[in-house]
């Protein structure tokens, strides 16, 4: 075992800082977004692009920003990230027209591609003790799950009071603060590089596959999943990731040695988190537009009615899932933390215009962000389960590539069951209808439910899949205890542990 770096708290402080900076651009955008919309004149058909450029490069160059930091050493990859997502933000800031604001929201994403892999690995070769891991991911997956809805609050802040320009500026401090700190107080421990040849073919087959697939769900949104182009993109994504499957089967040194997929702890926490993602990000964005537009709340308030989902996050994550995770088997966990999720999820689908914040949205907010936070826990945890070390930084980008994904096809996916119910309603009630504002105000809300009924049965297959596939046992204490997969948990100990979100 590598013996205990004593900077490690401190080393803590500044790669929280950089995954609450890339984790508050993923929403604080949206918030700004109808504001830089109208600025810099982009269409409502392009408007998308401005979340989309970013989900595409973000995810499509996952592994090869995990692989990167394998290969060329995680601390320098976690710096060059910081330094080049502060550049693209300044870029995003000052953009002048939709071709620069589009161009800066793509390089953040390959930057942010670079940061968030490193990040993790880096975290966890730094804790090695069971308890002291469990204590520190508390806290950083306490930082991924609720840094989301503080970027709405953020959001709302700098649109409402400044412009929106800042939300882009605001991220130049953070990735300085961390870029100075991780220079000069991480310290990688030797022996831990992957230093193989790169493997072009799989980073060529996968990037356009994910990339593919990414936008293949963006289309269907805008022109319908019976469009030419959208169906050539599902297709080419198929093609181009099994032809990735099969390519990383017979290299000699594979970008994502399937032997890291292969696990079934991993799989089933791969596949969940993506799933739970999906419903996670769709609310995100119903939820915003409807207390905007439909309840006419102001960007800040609308950022502060999201604060309970925050609070439930952090207790989910650190009270709960940190403090039982080394005495309760990841399963007993994950399941209910899921399913509690999608009763939070259940209760919404009961939204109309008049509903009450405290009476409705409130206690169901408050039960996604426990459910979500005592699930995600433990589950990054797994997410690199018996990894070695060569290998830690392409499994903690599988994690972030199953959550990005996730993300883009829960917009693209959910956005585009909203609109069809909202269409279907404005047909079916416009003759009758007194007034046109209303009429549009309920088909919205009739939209926003019908999706949010989706991601109540995806939270709840989430569920089933953390249950039947995650069969590991707790992840602390002695060797023997990992349960059905003691070997696995025995080479854990030994090696260094990482873990991924």
């Amino acid at each position: 075992m590598s013996e205990t770096d004593p900077r490690r708290w401190k080393a803590l402080v500044f790669i929280a800082l950089a995954q609450l900076m890339v984790v508050l651009d993923a929403t604080i955008v949206n918030i700004a977004l109808p504001s830089a919309q109208q600025d810099l004149g982009i269409s409502d058909g392009n408007r998308q692009w401005v979340i989309t450029a970013y989900a595409l490069a973000f995810g499509g160059l996952l592994l090869f920003g995990g692989r990167i930091a394998d290969l060329w050493g995680r601390k320098r990859t976690f710096v060059t990230g910081l330094i080049g997502f502060a550049a693209a933000s300044a870029l995003g800031g000052a953009a002048t027209g939709e071709a620069m604001m589009l161009g800066a929201r793509a390089l953040q994403g390959v930057f942010g591609a670079l940061l968030a892999p490193a990040a993790l690995s880096l975290l966890a070769v730094m804790f090695t003790d069971a308890k002291e891991r469990a204590k520190a991911f508390g806290i950083y997956g306490a930082i991924a799950g609720g840094g989301g809805a503080v970027g709405l609050i953020l959001g709302g802040f700098l649109t409402e009071y400044l412009n929106w320009r800042w939300t882009f500026f605001v991220n130049i401090p953070f990735a300085v603060i961390a870029a100075l700190g991780a220079y000069f107080v991480i310290r990688e421990p030797a022996g831990t590089r992957n230093r193989s040849p790169l493997d072009i073919p799989g980073v060529v087959l996968s990037t356009l596959g994910l990339v593919a697939l990414v936008y293949g769900f963006t289309r269907a949104e805008s022109e319908g999943w019976s469009d030419a182009v959208t169906v050539t993109m599902f297709v080419a994504s198929a093609v181009l990731l099994a032809a990735f499957v099969f390519t990383e089967a017979k290299v000699k040194s594979p970008l994502l040695p399937l032997r890291v997929l292969m696990e079934r702890n991993r799989g089933g926490v791969y596949l969940s988190l993506g799933l739970a993602v999906i419903a996670m990000f769709g609310l995100f964005l119903f939820l915003t537009y409807y207390l905007q537009i439909v309840k006419g709340y102001t960007p800040v308030k609308t950022g502060f009615a999201f604060l309970p989902m925050i609070v439930g996050m952090i207790t989910g994550s650190t009270q709960i899932g940190a403090r039982l995770m080394t005495r309760v088997p990841p399963r007993l966990l994950m399941a209910p933390g899921f399913l509690l999720a999608a009763v939070g999820m259940l209760l919404l689908t009961q939204l109309e215009i008049g509903t009450s914040y405290a009476g409705l949205i409130m206690p169901a907010q408050l039960m996604l962000g426990l459910g979500m936070g005592t699930a995600f826990m433990p589950a990054m945890s797994l997410a690199t389960h018996g990894v070695e070390p060569r290998d830690a930084g392409v499994a903690s980008a599988m994690v972030n590539t199953s959550q990005q994904v996730g993300g883009a096809i829960g917009t693209a996916l959910l956005n585009t069951i909203a609109a069809s119910a909202t269409t279907a309603y404005l047909t079916d009630h416009a003759a009758g209808a007194t007034s046109p504002k209303l009429l549009q105000a309920q088909a919205m809300v009739e939209g926003y439910t019908s999706a949010i009924w989706w991601a109540v049965g995806i939270l709840a297959v989430s569920a089933l899949i953390a249950a039947t596939f995650v069969n590991t046992g707790h992840q602390g204490g002695s060797p023997s205890s990992a349960g059905s997969d003691s070997a696995d948990g025995a080479e854990d100990e030994v090696k260094i542990p990482v873990m991924a979100h």
